[in-house]
């Protein structure tokens, strides 16, 4: 029979049968004898394990990991899904940082504030879509993204001005005022992304509450023209200024033809 010191070990721990709180059992000298407790037998003791009831492996201290990934399953936000670390043991795809349950875009990789999802430029015009007012036409930064009124199209605004014409007094437009106002709205159908203001004005003859009445009729007309023409009401808004916004003398006829005018102003939504 082996000893310790002289003294019986049934064991043959080195621990004498009589300091051997295990004599039966090979145990370690610091637990008295007894072997190290591992009551979910994976290798690990208990004090060691930090799931001493649930056999697991020594890459996760004792704990279970269901699918392999190397994080255990108390910790691991997708226990049955091979997934990283940094995401809490789920998938991430596109490799962002953002777990693929919590990613609004998983193909493909973008910043946490937009959810996973790329900074995306649909026109390819190097502005962001969150930044360009026209995310579907290519346009320059100082524009807002937009694409950019030719002088051809600032020059048929310029035109129209003086150009539409009405019957005296009244807010029927004139037949010969029909080609400029068709141009126009071929400008706006090529240039979906912006809006038009239509402005009637006055000379200063005749009373100011009817010169007033007058320019607001006028620049409805010119917008229930371009409505007639398809262009969508919400893209279109009219107002008259009367006498108020005199562009030349009022002194003169020549003067006076020039101020009786409608404006058309095309801007960015």
């Amino acid at each position: 029979m082996p000893t310790a010191a002289g003294c019986p070990d049934r064991d043959g721990d080195g621990v004498a049968d009589a300091a051997d709180m295990c004599p039966d059992e090979p145990g370690l000298p610091a637990k008295k004898g007894c072997p190290e407790s591992d009551r979910d037998g994976d290798g690990i003791a208990d004090e060691k394990d930090d799931c001493p009831d649930d056999a697991g492996t020594a890459a996760t201290d004792g704990c279970p990991d269901r699918d392999g990934d190397g994080l255990a399953d108390k910790y691991d936000l997708c226990p049955d899904e091979v997934g990283k670390k940094y995401t809490s043991g789920c998938p991430d795809k596109d490799q962002d940082g953002i777990a693929d349950k919590f990613d609004d875009c998983p193909e493909l990789a973008g910043p946490p504030e937009r959810r996973g999802c790329p900074m995306r430029d649909t026109d390819g015009d190097g502005i962001i879509d969150d930044n360009d007012d026209c995310p579907e036409n290519k346009g320059p930064a100082s524009n807002r993204g937009c694409p950019e009124l030719g002088q051809e199209v600032k020059d048929i605004l310029a035109l129209a001005a003086s150009n539409v014409q009405f019957e005296t007094g009244k807010a029927e437009l004139l037949s010969s005022s029909y080609a400029i106002l068709d141009q126009i709205v071929d400008i706006l159908n090529k240039y979906p992304d912006y809006k038009v203001r239509i402005s009637g004005h006055t000379d200063n003859v005749g009373q100011d509450a009817k010169n007033q009445k007058l320019s607001e009729d006028r620049a409805r007309t010119c917008f229930e023209y371009f409505a007639g023409k398809g262009i969508a009401r919400e893209r279109m808004n009219h107002a008259g200024y009367g006498e108020t916004k005199p562009v030349a003398s009022n002194d003169t006829a020549a003067g006076r033809a020039t101020n009786r005018r409608v404006e058309f102003e095309l801007y960015i939504k």
